[in-house]
Formats: C-alpha cells, sequence, structure tokens
C-alpha cells in the first residue's frame, strides 16, 4: 500500500516533469539548492511577527509593562532579514533559470535542426517560434520560481501552523480543516486548463505566423492590395485568442473567489470560537491575537493563489510540450550500422522506387534510373510530374516509401547523413541566403576555405561581375534573404557556394526558371563551369538549356515517360519531348 503510493506521488505530472528536468538543472545544482535553502528562512520568518504579537500582547495587556520596545524593533529587523534573503533568492532563481532556458534552447535548437523536412511542411513558422521558444520561456520561468514559490509556502506554512497549535490546538484544528477544504477545488485545474491551453498555444502560433507572413510577403501585399484581407485574417485569429481567454476565465475564475470565501468563513469560525475561548479563559488575549495573525498570514495567499495555480499548470505544460519535443526522434536519421560515403565510384541507380507525401496519394510511381559518374542528366515534364521530388529522395530531404536508390551500389539509407549530404550541391529555384554579407553566405559551402578558394568561385560563378558595383565587395551587407539583391545576383551567390564546396554531385533545381533572359545567360555560363566533370542532374523548365545532357528523362504524372538524349528523342515524331521543345521554340 505505501509502495503503490510513494510510486503514484513520483509519477505525478508535477514530480515527472521535474525529474526530466534534472539533466539540465544538474550543472547549476549548487545555485540551485542555495535558492531552495534559502526559501526555509523566508517561508520561517513569516511565523515571527505572529508569534511576538502573543508576549507584547499579554505584556502590555495583562502585566500592564510598557517597556516592549524591543519585540516591534525585533519585527523590522527580522523583516529586514527577510526582504534581504527574499532578494537573494529571486537573483539566484532568475540566473539559474535564465542558464537552463539557454540550456534547453541549444539542445533544442539541434533538435530543430535535424527534424527532416516534412517536419517544416506540416508546421508554421509561429508554430516553431512558440514551441521552441515561448514554452522554454514558459516552462524555466516557472521550473524554480514555481518550486521556490511552493518551498516558501510549505515553510511558512509549516512554521505558522506551528504558532497556530502554540496559541490553542482548538483553533488550530479548525484552521487547517479549512485550509484543505479551500485547496480543495485546485486538483481540478489541470484537467479543467490543459485543452483549453492547447489551443491557445496553436492561436498564439498564428499570431505569430501573420506577423511573419506580413514581413515575408509585404511586396505580394501591397501589389495585390491585400491589406483588408490580412486585417480580416488577423482579426479572427485575435478573436479566437480572446474567445479562448475568457473560457479560461470561465473554468478558473471562480477559484479565487471560491477559496476567498471558505477562508472567510474559517476565519468567522475562529472568531467566534476564540471569543468563547477567551472567556472561558482557555486562552489569553494575547493567544488570540497571535493566533488571528498567524491566520491571516497563512490564509492570505491561499486567497489568491487560484490565479496563480493557473500559472503554475500552464508553466508545468509548457515544460511537457518542450520534452515531447525533446523526446521526438526524426523519421529520416542514421541506421544503426550506418556507413561513411567517401566517395562515388560508381552510378547512382533508382531501384523500382516509389514515394508518397499522404499515404495512398503516390507522387512517384516504378522509377528506375541508373545515372552514371559524370554524366548530365536532365528531368523535364509538366509541372507537379513529380521532379523535385525526385531530386529531393537522393540527399535524403524524403526517404523512398517503395524501392531503393543506390550509390556504389549500396541503399543511400545505409549511409550517414552527413556523409551522404556532404557529397552534393544542391541550386534552387529560390535560394535561400541568410541575413549577413555576400562572403559569409559564399563561405557557408566550406567554412574554413582559403582566400584563394573563395576567389576562385567568385570568378567562376561570374559573382565578380556586380562585385565591382558594390563599394564593401564581398562584404557588403546583402539583407535578410538577401533582399538587397538582384534575382541572378542571388542566383550567383548560391552558385559560387556551391563551387567551394565542391560535392562530385551537383542538383540543380529550376536554377533559372525564375530569371529573366539576361539573368538566365549570366547565371547558365556559372552553371556551366559548375557542372564540369560532375555527376549532374538539373530540372529545366526551359529546354533550350538542357540541349547538351547526356540523358533527358521525361517524368509526367509521377511515372518515367521517355529517356534518351536531345537529338534522339527531337528526332521521335511520337517523342513527349519533342513536342514540347518545338512548343517552346515557337
Amino acid at each position: 500500500m505505501f509502495k503503490k503510493l510513494i510510486k503514484k506521488i513520483i509519477n505525478t505530472p508535477f514530480i515527472a516533469d521535474y525529474r526530466q528536468m534534472w539533466p539540465f538543472v544538474r550543472p547549476y545544482w549548487g545555485m540551485a539548492l542555495l535558492a531552495m535553502l534559502i526559501t526555509i528562512p523566508v517561508g520561517a520568518l513569516d511565523a515571527v511577527i505572529a508569534w511576538a504579537l502573543k508576549p507584547y500582547m499579554d505584556v502590555m495587556m495583562i502585566e500592564k509593562n510598557e517597556n516592549t520596545w524591543w519585540i516591534p524593533a525585533a519585527i523590522v529587523l527580522f523583516s529586514a532579514l527577510q526582504g534581504a534573503l527574499t532578494f537573494t533568492s529571486n537573483y539566484t532563481n532568475t540566473w539559474v533559470g535564465n542558464r537552463i532556458a539557454s540550456d534547453v534552447k541549444i539542445r533544442l535548437f539541434d533538435k530543430l535542426l535535424s527534424y527532416d523536412t516534412a517536419y517544416f511542411d506540416a508546421n508554421t513558422s509561429g508554430n516553431v517560434v512558440m514551441r521552441f521558444n515561448k514554452d522554454v520561456d514558459d516552462a524555466c520561468a516557472g521550473l524554480l520560481n514555481n518550486l521556490k514559490q511552493f518551498s516558501t509556502r510549505f515553510y511558512s506554512s509549516i512554521a505558522l501552523i506551528g504558532v497556530l497549535f502554540y496559541n490553542s490546538w482548538q483553533l488550530a484544528i479548525i484552521a487547517v480543516i479549512v485550509l484543505f477544504g479551500a485547496l480543495f477545488p485546485l486538483t481540478k485545474v489541470r484537467k479543467r486548463i490543459k485543452d483549453i491551453n492547447k489551443q491557445t498555444v496553436f492561436t498564439n502560433a498564428e499570431v505569430i505566423t501573420h506577423y511573419n507572413e506580413s514581413f515575408g510577403g509585404n511586396r505580394v501585399i501591397s501589389s495585390y492590395n491585400l491589406y483588408n484581407y490580412q486585417d480580416e485574417r488577423f482579426g479572427n485569429t485575435l478573436h479566437q485568442t480572446f474567445r479562448l481567454g475568457m473560457k479560461m476565465v470561465q473554468r478558473t475564475g471562480m477559484l479565487s473567489p471560491l477559496m476567498h470565501f471558505v477562508v472567510s468563513l474559517g476565519i468567522a469560525l475562529v472568531i467566534w470560537v476564540g471569543s468563547w475561548l477567551i472567556l472561558s479563559h482557555q486562552i489569553t488575549a494575547g493567544n488570540f491575537v497571535s493566533f488571528v495573525a498567524a491566520l491571516i498570514l497563512l490564509y492570505n495567499p491561499i486567497k489568491g493563489i487560484g490565479n496563480s495555480f493557473n500559472n503554475v499548470q500552464i508553466a508545468l505544460m509548457a515544460m511537457e510540450r518542450v520534452f515531447e519535443l525533446l523526446n521526438t526522434i526524426p523519421q529520416i536519421k542514421d541506421a544503426d550500422d550506418a556507413l561513411e560515403l567517401k566517395n562515388i565510384d560508381g552510378t547512382i541507380e533508382y531501384d523500382h522506387v516509389g514515394f508518397a507525401y499522404v499515404e495512398g496519394k503516390p507522387v512517384l510511381e516504378n522509377i528506375n534510373l541508373k545515372i552514371n559518374k559524370g554524366e548530365t542528366v536532365a528531368l523535364v515534364g509538366n509541372s507537379g510530374g513529380g521532379k523535385s521530388t525526385f531530386v529531393s529522395l537522393l540527399p535524403r530531404f524524403y526517404d523512398v516509401t517503395e524501392g531503393q536508390i543506390r550509390i556504389n551500389g549500396q541503399d543511400i539509407r545505409h549511409y550517414t547523413l552527413h556523409s551522404l549530404r556532404e557529397q552534393m550541391s544542391v541550386v534552387f529555384q529560390d535560394n535561400y541566403l541568410f541575413a549577413g554579407t555576400i562572403r559569409e553566405n559564399i563561405m557557408l559551402g566550406k567554412k574554413d576555405a582559403s582566400e584563394e578558394e573563395l576567389q576562385q568561385a567568385v570568378q567562376a560563378a561570374y559573382v565578380d561581375a556586380f562585385l565591382k558595383d558594390l563599394p564593401e565587395g564581398l562584404d557588403t551587407q546583402i539583407g535578410e534573404r538577401g533582399v538587397l539583391l538582384s534575382g541572378g545576383q542571388k542566383q550567383r551567390i548560391a552558385i559560387a557556394r556551391a563551387f567551394l564546396k565542391n560535392a562530385p554531385i551537383v542538383i540543380l533545381d529550376e536554377a533559372t526558371s525564375a530569371l529573366d533572359n539576361k539573368s538566365e545567360a549570366e547565371v547558365q555560363k556559372a552553371i556551366d563551369n559548375l557542372m564540369a566533370d560532375r555527376t549532374v542532374i538539373v530540372i529545366a523548365h526551359r529546354l533550350s538549356t538542357v540541349r547538351h545532357a547526356d540523358k533527358i528523362v521525361v517524368i509526367n504524372n509521377g511515372k518515367i515517360a521517355e529517356t534518351g538524349t536531345h537529338e534522339a528523342l527531337i528526332n521521335n515524331t511520337d517523342s513527349i519531348y519533342g513536342a514540347l521543345y518545338h512548343a517552346q521554340m515557337k
């Protein structure tokens, strides 16, 4: 029976959450322990004022002795000491809490970077900010603060209950029964607010997403006059947030008033019974005044504890969400016996490959293709046919749902992700540039590259063609997402980054389709340099750019429709590629 009780207590959400947090607390356990130990005198000193009133009242009223100046002086001294200890406890708690929050955020950020592409497809930026940042702040701010408040109130309550029994055991029994009666509604709080809190986190994430979309899509909003549309969406989300906030008040707002009422009943009952005990000479006036003072000090925090307890539960639920993320295992990860892919010596082979983003809705079906070392393969076909998905499977942005992709005869799932992706450079249609300088963005291809290697990449990608017009050259700030550069300039920086990486496999995902003719011609020269002596897979919208490919693969509706060289396909009167090519040339 006793063992079951202990096990039940250990497995309560409160204890379980704190057990999971221990690895993060361990490096700072000394400071955390100090903060907790300080709560003992901070809480216990609450009882000093109440206890001191008994001798003060008895000496003044019974013995008529006015030489009691030392009692108020002692109260002031103890209050000053309590204030100093409270400050020390708050400072220590804040220091430990912030250090723990930083450590948890670092771990979570590392976890975020390990998530596969499908996670980012399914989640908004607002959800990521809420789950990986705001929840950590809520959890860690509440971690020691909640424990400190609980510890302070615990020792304060023990000391004050001691004063109650010291003055009158009869009144003390009444007070303790009322105390437990007032605290009983708190046992139902977690269940009442859990679903609302979950919805509130979701709507708050939507609010952040609206801000991010308004920032990133400001030009679209302006050009399409979407101000009213955006206002309406934002207003609807805020209305939902308001509705959930009011629902939270409906479910928990009566806690504090109810506890206030129960406490008031207890005080009234104590006064009534206490008056009878004084008249029957079972306690002195000093006992009664000291008792009431201790009772008020004990009950006052209880009257407002409803709202505080809500915050405690919200912090604990945030902690649970944090550990839900930390305990999540990414779907795409290294196998236990994963090998290092050091060189591309053989072919890249798609063997009966199938893939579906949603089960039962295949995007690719029965794909079979061999790509020899040093070969350039162009993927063409209708939009939505599966070309981008085809190349996304090679660096394992997603894993195949059927068949295998092999490099050097080995299933790519048996290579480490790091070594697999080290062998590839990818240039996307809309390449992401990070806030910073041109130099910093190119150096991401090889962070320890020499100045000579950097200059070679800059020249090969024709970045130097526009550097002369920038006063800071390579050290020019480009703004968030490279907003201060043109599309062609951004593409050439991305190509220079790929040059610097010098990977044997190059993937070009419609790298020129968003550019005008002049920019495309400039970028195409850079791409031609990048493709030299490498295995290349290129997705092309403009078929004129892939005429010299070793192999052209037409992918339509998730299947390979035809394969061949430009000449072979163009001369085939039934060729899909031929029809597309002639249509574009016209």
